[in-house]
């Protein structure tokens, strides 16, 4: 007997869990709210119909019970918890954590943009889920705003594994290629390519840079023509768009959206931490506003986007851009980055970075600084004279005469305080010129 024998007839009970009434549906099953006499709480029961021809409802099973396999081996605060699995009759059922919020899609629809503070927020609760289910072996393969739910504490969970996959599963489909939403999808996933968590990365800057501007990154009437721009397309900045961004995160989402998945932050954990450096920077310039602060001084003008010749060449290049750090494990030495995360660890990459982002003029204007204050120094301390030798004589017999003043001009502590001034002098004045 089939529990779910027509839409609007809410069974009953599956198993031990009665439910309480239908929360959606969806081309698999049904999601309903039900609760668990035995311990006392409610749950969530996602439902699959078995009852199909034979050779799809063997595919939806299979990945039915490979989503529940793989959302139960995870635990982490910002991923639904999977208490249960089962089946009634032709219908497969899992019971999980309830979530009293809302999704996501819901909160950032089309032109809604969303303060910044609470988007970088919400982008590292989701980064910290994906880095745990990374490290683990799972990846979510359909990161979308559908599926991530906003409680009303805050708290982000990440939910539906329906197309997870274990890295090394036994189980696997022919449209496993393909799974996903079109609309998120990386493009190596596009173009057929095996998808990893860098994947979900792609499709995680996709939904942060929706939420900052309120618009999608790539766009199209048609599914080919969607991604046909997911793969050439170079999006212009977020703050093009929603001025309140800063410079950091539009490198942040540079990066995050890079074509070349070598190029994208390699860890969603080093992604979650750079996510959370830009949110301090955001609450302390936020703090430093206070009654009677002298008024900001006038903005400064959006950077230019890329023209067409500029973002043939960006899309052309194939410069490494992954970072030191995920390859050795050290902290990197010191570089300019125009002020931005440490993650941007060397001159090339946020040189890349800088013309990705509209930013290029700046950059150089900046370098150009950093390079005229290093030669001004050099030249004053080639200037300083070396130390003469002193030879030990003795001294003549007779009585020692006082001496007046020394013909001989400077001596070893003029020469230096010369120096040191000068060299001093030339690069407070370089810095007041190109600062």
């Amino acid at each position: 007997m089939n529990p779910e024998s027509g839409p609007g007839i809410i069974p009953a009970k599956f198993g031990r869990y009665e439910i309480q009434s239908e929360l959606g549906r969806g081309a698999m099953g049904v999601v309903y709210k039900a609760a668990d006499p035995v311990l006392d709480r409610t749950v969530a029961i996602k439902t699959i119909d078995l009852s199909r021809d034979q050779d799809e409802g063997a595919e939806f099973e299979a990945r039915f019970y490979q989503e529940a396999k793989a959302a139960a081996s995870l635990s982490h605060a910002n991923i639904v918890t999977v208490y249960d699995v089962g089946n009634s009759g032709d219908v497969a059922y899992m019971a999980m954590e309830f979530l009293d919020g809302s999704e996501l899609r819901d909160l950032a629809g089309e032109g809604h943009i969303l303060p910044v503070e609470k988007v970088v927020d919400i982008a590292a609760q989701i980064a910290d889920g994906l880095g745990y289910a990374h490290l683990r072996g799972v990846v979510h393969r359909d990161i979308k705003p559908a599926n991530i739910m906003i409680l009303r504490n805050g708290q982000v969970k990440i939910t539906d594994f329906g197309i997870a996959r274990m890295r090394h599963a036994e189980v696997s489909t022919q449209t496993g290629m393909m799974l996903g939403s079109p609309r998120y999808m990386s493009p190596e996933v596009v173009i057929g390519k095996r998808a990893d968590g860098r994947s979900d990365i792609f499709s995680l800057g996709i939904i942060l840079y929706e939420m900052l501007t309120g618009a999608a990154p790539f766009s199209g009437e048609t599914v080919s023509a969607l991604m046909y721009q997911t793969i050439n397309f170079v999006p212009p900045s977020p703050s093009a768009a929603n001025p309140a961004v800063p410079q950091m995160l539009n490198f942040i989402v540079a990066k995050m959206l890079a074509k070349n998945r070598d190029e994208r932050y390699q860890d969603a954990r080093v992604l979650a931490s750079d996510l959370r450096d830009c949110l301090a920077q955001l609450r302390h310039m936020n703090e430093a506003t206070w009654p009677g602060q002298p008024a900001p001084g006038p903005a400064q003008p959006l950077p230019s986007l890329l023209d067409a010749d500029e973002k043939s060449q960006l899309l052309a290049g194939a410069v490494q851009m992954t970072r030191v750090t995920d390859a050795h494990g050290e902290p990197p030495a010191a570089a300019p980055t125009l002020g931005i995360s440490r993650t941007f660890d060397s001159l090339e990459a946020t040189q890349r970075l800088a013309v990705q982002t509209g930013m290029a003029r700046e950059f150089d204007a900046y370098a150009e600084t950093l390079r005229v204050a290093a030669a001004a120094a050099v030249r004053a301390a080639a200037m300083v004279p070396a130390t003469p030798a002193f030879r030990v004589v003795s001294a003549p017999p007779g009585p020692i005469e006082p001496r007046g003043p020394s013909p001989r001009g400077w001596g070893r502590l003029e020469w230096r305080i010369f120096g040191i001034g000068l060299a001093a002098a030339v690069v407070i004045a370089a810095a007041i010129i190109y600062g």
